[in-house]
């Protein structure tokens, strides 16, 4: 997953950054400077970048499982930022992506961010949500009535206990 993570990483956070940033050397009329804003793009690139990880790192450990399609988490999981938005791993990187935009005072880089954010909203509703639902079935369901998909709640859920069980499990349901 290390190899994976810095892989990944490295390609969407470092080389297509720089191709679409060349947009900005070779149309100087699209560049368009910032100035001291670009230190509010750092500040949120590194914000999400850090919450990325964590996310990551929570969909890996309690999900028994990848945090990639390829090699799926076994179990639902629905704690740490999963309690706050179903896709924090996508809406971190999004994240990571517009600060780093920001910071570069890039306009390629922020139609980059664009172009990757109809790509993640149509990976995830087309591709993910439809493999979970099947893969988990009314616990998915009630996770996403409660939960929405990109903006977060500003209470964690958690989901409620059923009659005579229990504690609940604190990893999945």
């Amino acid at each position: 997953m290390f190899v994976y993570t810095v892989a990944f990483l490295g390609l969407v956070l470092g080389v297509l950054p720089w191709v679409f940033s060349r947009l900005d050397v070779y149309v100087a009329a699209a560049h368009v400077e910032i100035g001291w804003v670009r230190a509010i793009g750092l500040a949120l690139f590194a914000v999400s970048l850090t919450l990325y990880l964590r996310a990551s790192y929570v969909l890996t450990r309690r999900g028994k499982g990848a945090f990639v399609e390829f090699d799926p988490p076994t179990e639902l999981v629905v704690v740490g930022p999963y309690g706050y938005v179903r896709n924090p791993i996508v809406a971190f990187l999004l994240g990571a992506m517009l600060g780093e935009a920001i910071a570069l005072s890039s306009t390629g880089v922020l139609i980059m961010f664009f172009v990757f954010l109809t790509l993640a909203h149509r990976q995830v509703t087309r591709l993910e949500e439809p493999l979970l639902r099947k893969r988990f079935g009314r616990s998915y369901d009630e996770y996403c009535a409660h939960v929405p998909r990109w903006i977060p709640r500003r209470t964690r859920w958690e989901q409620p206990r059923a009659s005579g069980a229990g504690p609940r499990a604190r990893t999945s349901f």
